[in-house]
Parts: structure tokens; sequence; C-alpha cells
């Protein structure tokens, strides 16, 4: 989609999807920790806003990236194919990706309950 087209989601969320399908758990955790580093890496280069990495239990590795706008998520879709080129020499595996915008994302925070006691009164 263009540039302008996003622009009419106001403050949305944009989002890329990875969906990447093993032969089996092991391939998966192992190629999941060479993405963990490789994306933690990316971080603050790509301005992320949200990142989740999940491994099925078929040997599915799931990462979802969000972002607060759409260049640096087109940007960090550029740099997809050289971030998957190591795992691609080491595994076979087939692959899928969309982009879109989020429409509904829900994450509980922590939340202090207590409340502090001064013994000095």
């Amino acid at each position: 989609m263009s540039t302008t087209c996003w622009e009419s989601w106001g403050n949305a969320v944009f989002s890329t999807q990875l969906q990447l399908k093993f032969a089996s758990v092991a391939e998966a955790k192992i190629a999941a920790q060479t993405l963990c580093e490789l994306l933690k890496s990316r971080i603050s280069i790509f301005d992320f806003h949200g990142l989740h990495v999940t491994i099925g239990k078929e040997g599915e590795l799931a990462i979802n990236v969000r972002f607060e706008d759409v260049t640096p998520m087109a940007n960090f879709e550029r740099e997809i194919p050289m971030l998957l080129e190591d795992i691609k020499q080491a595994f076979v595996f087939k692959q899928s990706r969309f982009s879109g915008v989020c429409v509904l994302a829900f994450e509980r925070e922590a939340m202090s309950t207590s409340v502090a006691i001064d013994a000095a009164s």
C-alpha cells in the first residue's frame, strides 16, 4: 500500500508478521535463538514499537514486529531477506509474510499494589 493510504488510519500501529515452518521444534528453537539476537540488535535501528517471537509445537516460528510509523516498517521489510540468510543456509523451511494495521493489541501491564509504610511516624 502507498504511504498516503496508511495515513488515513491516523495513529495506527503497523505490523509485519513473519511465519516460518520448520521440520521440527528443535530446528525452530535454534532458528529462534539466531533471529532473536538479530531482531534485538535492530530494535532501535528500525524503531520497533513491539516485538513478539513465538514457537509452536509443530515447528512453527511466528514473529510479530510492530511499528508506530510505516517508514521504519518498510525499511525493516527490505532487510528481511538478509536477516533470514543464515537460517536459509542452515535449515529448510517454508516462509510467509504479511503486513497490516493492528486493529487490537492488548497486553496486561504488571502493577504494584503495595503501599509503602513510613515507620518513622
